[in-house]
């Protein structure tokens, strides 16, 4: 089953940032490229620079669009919670009511008996 594709935005912005990252993407993989082939000659850096060209245009083309995707999940997620509208802590949860009206013993003030640690271990004596 394949996943359906976003539409892609093409605000001048977006592009522009897109281009921005894969002439980046490209920049750096010419350089590596160029560095790795210089090993065999002048003609081993030019093809280096130019495979190492093409596979960092395409790595900063990927990279770019992972990180769209994850900036949108993050607004999403920042609109439901609330951080950008101002309703962060917002006492408006529906929250299911309780299925059985028995409390748990430590919210209900009740404590654990005296045998039982308590959970952050043995009170220490004091030292005068």
């Amino acid at each position: 089953m394949k996943k359906s594709k976003k539409p892609v935005d093409s605000s001048p912005k977006k592009i522009s940032h897109r281009i921005e990252r894969e002439a980046e993407g490209g920049a750096s993989g010419a350089i590596a490229g160029a560095l790795v082939g210089a090993a065999a000659g002048p003609p081993g850096a030019i093809a280096g620079a130019i495979i190492g060209g093409v596979a960092g245009a395409l790595a900063g083309a990927v990279l770019d669009r992972d990180s769209s995707a994850s900036d949108q999940r993050t607004r999403e997620l920042d609109a439901a919670i609330g951080v950008n509208g101002g309703t962060i802590g917002a006492p408006n949860l529906k929250h299911p009511p309780p299925v059985s009206a028995a409390y748990s013993a430590a919210s209900s003030g009740a404590g654990a008996d005296e045998e039982q640690a308590p959970a952050e271990g043995p009170m220490q004596a004091p030292r005068s």
